[in-house]
């Protein structure tokens, strides 16, 4: 069970660090998606801040704080449940398969941090 945490675990903070980074550079990807969901682009750090803190958390989960780890994965899950709500509400559903796995490594991330 430790081996599938710690390995589902690096995948999402990996996944949210990379995600992040895209945000904090303003990558076309995540520009042209924003203004699909109708999110605008002032709310893009700040966003970021919140997946970095995220990936951040689950990696201090990983190195012995098992508190902050299932709060980082929560914080994830409810965060990419938004994302999820917020390309069905815009009626963008070509690309919410990106959030969703976002959703799911998140999901799994919690599920093994709580079951460890």
């Amino acid at each position: 069970m430790f081996t599938a945490y710690v390995i589902v675990t690096v995948i999402a903070i990996l996944a949210n660090a990379g995600i992040t980074i895209a945000d904090f550079l303003r990558a076309d990807f995540v520009l042209a998606n924003s203004e699909e969901v109708g999110l605008r682009q002032n709310w893009l750090p700040w966003l970021a801040a919140l997946k970095a803190a995220g990936a951040a958390g689950l990696l201090l989960g990983l190195m012995g704080i098992p508190v902050i780890g299932v709060a980082a994965a929560t914080g994830l899950l409810l965060f990419f449940i938004g994302a999820m709500a917020a390309h069905i509400r815009a009626r963008v559903y070509y690309n919410i398969a990106f959030p969703g796995a976002y959703l799911t490594v998140a999901a799994a991330s919690l599920v093994l941090a709580v079951a460890r």
